[in-house]
């Protein structure tokens, strides 16, 4: 009687790709520190300050894993929605917080076949 062994593939690592990265913009003339809290970085603001590019305009660039967001803008101390969300949602202090939705990113294999369906260019 022989015995039968079977021989492992070595696993393949998965790939690690990065976290898309979102935009995030807010004008206010007046404001002297703008900062964002939200799920992202556990409500504290702190962690993620705004860069102020002159003329009351703010930027900040986050590397987000794919998901839903909740989060506020906190403008010189004081916490308000983001005016430039496109959705908010009710949060258990009287206010709204703005919703940051983070698609997963598109696969280059799913790209082509829906460029190739829809008859584009590639």
């Amino acid at each position: 009687m022989s015995a039968m062994t079977t021989e492992k593939k070595p696993s393949t690592p998965a790939r690690h790709r990065k976290p898309p990265r979102v935009h995030l913009e807010f004008i206010d003339p007046m404001a002297e520190s703008v900062c964002l809290a939200g799920t992202f970085n556990d409500w504290r603001p702190e962690i993620t300050p705004m860069i102020h590019l002159g003329a009351g305009r703010w930027v900040k660039e986050l590397a987000l894993p794919p998901g839903v967001y909740e989060y506020r803008l906190v403008v010189d101390g004081e916490w308000k929605p983001d005016p430039q969300a496109g959705e908010q949602t009710a949060n258990p202090f009287g206010g709204f917080n703005s919703l940051l939705k983070v698609a997963p990113p598109i696969s280059p294999k799913l790209a082509l076949t829906t460029r190739q369906s829809f008859g584009t260019s590639v």
